[in-house]
């Protein structure tokens, strides 16, 4: 089969969007899960979430290594090896005996496996497509991310409620040999590099600076002054990386990443854009997911029902946008896109109360995903603009590595957040409703406890004033979430307005 008629089908276009979609998928759907997997594996929940940020952990510190062994072993060959690797990761996962298989199956295989795919899912669609079929390809690819990690509740819902949580891993597996069935509708890439162009000591900085960056922000809401020194050693050390490369390039060697790529403004931006936007996205759909199981107390197949408005904006306005694009140009749509994103989180700052139904949070769900869909859909091709070929390979494991890191620091930040937003929220509730208790520390240390401890929150009724509060904080803090949410939109918005437009 020749190129251009492989250019024509978009059978490889599924096969890289297929794996995109597991890969993220990973990452959410067994956040439902985790009290079945507790029972069944006879360990506690801790264990499981550290596993779980593991997966992340492991997936963005091996991803500018994989950009780089593009290079040397060939885009499709280390995308096969990825995808071959992440069917062993799902086949230990789904029989696992004990917490520890399951972290081995899960974190360690899936997550260097899903490093080495998610670079090559990028620069496999650049190689293979060009013009109107390319920004359309790239905007599937971009945003499969985020529709997995929106429907991924709903998903694991279905597989714990009706199943097991081991048919999620199941089913990924069939999508891994779906996949390598159809890998011959691929197109070959040939290797441009020798194994002694490797840069081990860039290799070796970048994992461990990525390592700390990426862990001292899962752990922002454990312990956050240690967790903020970890950070800064991680971007120190990410200095160290760059400033290494620099000088491997001046003399004369081949650099784990080039940081001339960085030139580029549409890179620098387009990368950024895709990192907060899906750190906007991960963060609001943890809090609205909490919201729902906390204080409308939804079971996890409900609470997938509820937020599959998100994704189904999403969707839409992303399969729009490539032809939209077209007609207005990508600067325009994406700052079009964050517009709506931002009103749609407005939206929602007013309706999360404790009589709140699932009805009341649609209009801004919609909205908000219908927004994202525009902003990450062209994100990619934006970003990936005016790279050379020879760069295309370094700078798709950039922005899949800003994906991965919005990923991560969504649920950690927004979390936060939501902290400082219940402490808030308490804090203006009892001025109102119990002044007697003004400035008193204690005692609304207390009512953060019961908050925290309401199993279901219709048995906050026995006291009007309790109920008063608890109703203020939770508007007063997931309206904090939604606002500091449409305000990384903003920052998003202006980000879109330095892009060099794509031409026509």
């Amino acid at each position: 089969m020749n190129e251009t008629i492989k250019e024509q089908s978009w059978i490889p276009l599924i096969i890289v969007a297929l794996a995109s979609f597991i890969i993220a998928l990973d990452a959410t759907f067994m956040n439902v899960s985790i009290s079945q997997v507790v029972a069944d594996l006879h360990t506690d929940v801790s264990t499981i979430q550290s596993t779980m940020s593991f997966y992340t952990l492991i997936t963005a510190a091996f991803m500018l290594l994989s950009a780089k062994l593009q290079d040397i072993v060939g885009k499709k060959k280390l995308f096969l090896i990825g995808t071959a690797l992440y069917g062993v990761g799902t086949f230990v996962a789904s029989i696992s005996s004990s917490a520890t298989m399951l972290f081995i199956g899960w974190a360690a295989i899936e997550g260097v496996a899903g490093a080495l795919m998610m670079p090559a899912t990028v620069s496999i669609i650049s190689g293979t497509y060009s013009g109107e079929k390319r920004t359309v390809a790239l905007a599937i690819v971009g945003v499969m991310g985020a529709i997995a990690a929106a429907i991924g509740p709903l998903f694991g819902g279905v597989m714990t409620t009706f199943l097991s949580w081991r048919y999620g891993f199941a089913c990924e597996l069939i999508v891994v040999i779906l996949i390598l069935v159809l890998q011959g509708r691929i197109p070959d890439f040939k290797p441009t590099e020798s194994r002694s162009d490797l840069d081990v000591t860039g290799a070796i900085i970048s994992f461990i600076g990525l390592v700390l960056l990426v862990l001292g922000i899962l752990s922002l809401t454990k312990d956050f002054n240690t967790s903020i020194i970890v950070i800064i050693v991680g971007v120190l050390a990410l200095l160290g990386f760059a400033w290494f490369e620099i000088r491997r390039k001046r003399n004369g060697k081949v650099p784990l990443f080039d940081m001339d790529l960085l030139r580029d403004r549409n890179l620098r931006a387009g990368t950024t854009v895709m990192l907060l936007a899906y750190l906007s996205m991960s963060g609001a759909l943890f809090a609205v997911s909490l919201f729902l199981q906390s204080v409308m107390q939804l079971n996890a197949f409900d609470t997938g029902l509820t937020t599959l408005p998100l994704t189904v904006g999403l969707l839409i306005f992303a399969i729009l946008a490539p032809n939209l694009s077209g007609r207005i140009g990508h600067k325009k749509l994406m700052a079009l896109g964050c517009i709506i994103a931002i009103i749609g989180c407005l939206i929602l700052s007013y309706q999360f109360k404790l009589n709140t139904t699932s009805f009341d949070l649609l209009p801004g769900m919609f909205v908000m995903g219908a927004g994202l869909g525009f902003a990450m859909a062209l994100s990619v091709d934006v970003a990936l603009l005016n790279i050379p070929a020879e760069g295309q390979n370094n700078a798709s494991g950039l922005t899949s590595t800003g994906q991965s890191l919005g990923e991560s620091m969504g649920t950690a930040i927004i979390g936060v957040i939501l902290i400082l937003g219940v402490f808030g929220g308490i804090s203006h509730a009892v001025d109102i409703y119990a002044p007697q208790y003004s400035g008193n520390e204690t005692f609304q240390l207390e009512v953060y406890n019961h908050f925290q401890e309401v199993g279901n929150i219709n048995d906050v009724n026995v006291d009007n004033n309790v109920v008063n509060i608890v109703n203020t904080v939770v508007q007063d803090a997931m309206a904090f979430v939604m606002q500091v949410t449409a305000i990384l939109m903003v920052v998003v918005f202006i980000l879109t307005l330095r892009l060099q437009d794509k031409k026509t």
